[in-house]
């Protein structure tokens, strides 16, 4: 039986973001470069994927495969075609296949090598219940002002899963973060997700 899986802000290749989450995920080492930093930020996230996710399970990336920069968006698509499961994304502003980009358009053939699908939003059910998927929270982001409003999915009271803050807080049981820096850089079950849903976390 498969299992559905979601995660978002994935960032393969990032200098910046590799360094935050050794300070946070891996304090004890020390890395002379940023190519040894960016090197064990991409091979924690394969392990720690490869570790829960199977061939037959799927995989929701709520945004963010990478910097954005072509050459690390490059590293980040072979990177998310050679992990188990069949992968579905959420694009993300530093996709450069989300439609807040101009060409996004002339990105989508080299996503869909990889992922299964690619859209901006998606609607699900967990456990009877419809939640909606975005990259994007309904308000908040890690700045101090919320960015890419014109891109956010407007608060109508549905439940959703969401990435783009870089928050270590799970949320709520409405407001979901499911990215890695919440999820201990694995993707999160969706039995976990219903836990939360239902206040048990």
């Amino acid at each position: 039986m498969s299992t559905v899986f979601y995660t978002s802000d994935l960032h393969i290749g990032h200098v910046k973001i590799a360094r935050i989450r050794a300070e946070v995920f891996a304090p004890e080492l020390t890395f002379v470069s940023d190519g040894e930093v960016v090197a064990w930020h991409d091979n924690e996230l394969a392990r720690r994927w490869d570790a829960v996710v199977t061939d037959s399970d799927n995989v929701w990336v709520l945004g963010d495969t990478s910097s954005g920069s072509s050459a690390s968006e490059e590293k980040a698509l072979e990177w998310v075609g050679k992990r188990p499961g069949t992968k579905r994304l959420i694009s993300g502003n530093h996709d450069k296949v989300h439609p807040s980009n101009r060409d996004f358009f002339k990105k989508f053939a080299a996503f869909i090598e990889v992922f299964e699908s690619v859209s901006p939003f998606a609607r699900r059910r967990i456990n009877g219940v419809d939640v909606l998927l975005s990259h994007f929270p309904y308000t908040g982001d890690h700045t101090d002002v919320d960015r890419m409003t014109q891109y956010r999915l407007r608060d109508e009271g549905m439940p959703l899963l969401h990435g783009h803050t870089h928050s270590d807080s799970v949320g709520d049981s409405r407001i979901i973060h499911v990215g890695v820096d919440a999820r201990g850089m694995a993707p999160v079950p969706t039995s976990v997700i219903a836990d939360q849903m239902n206040g048990v976390i």
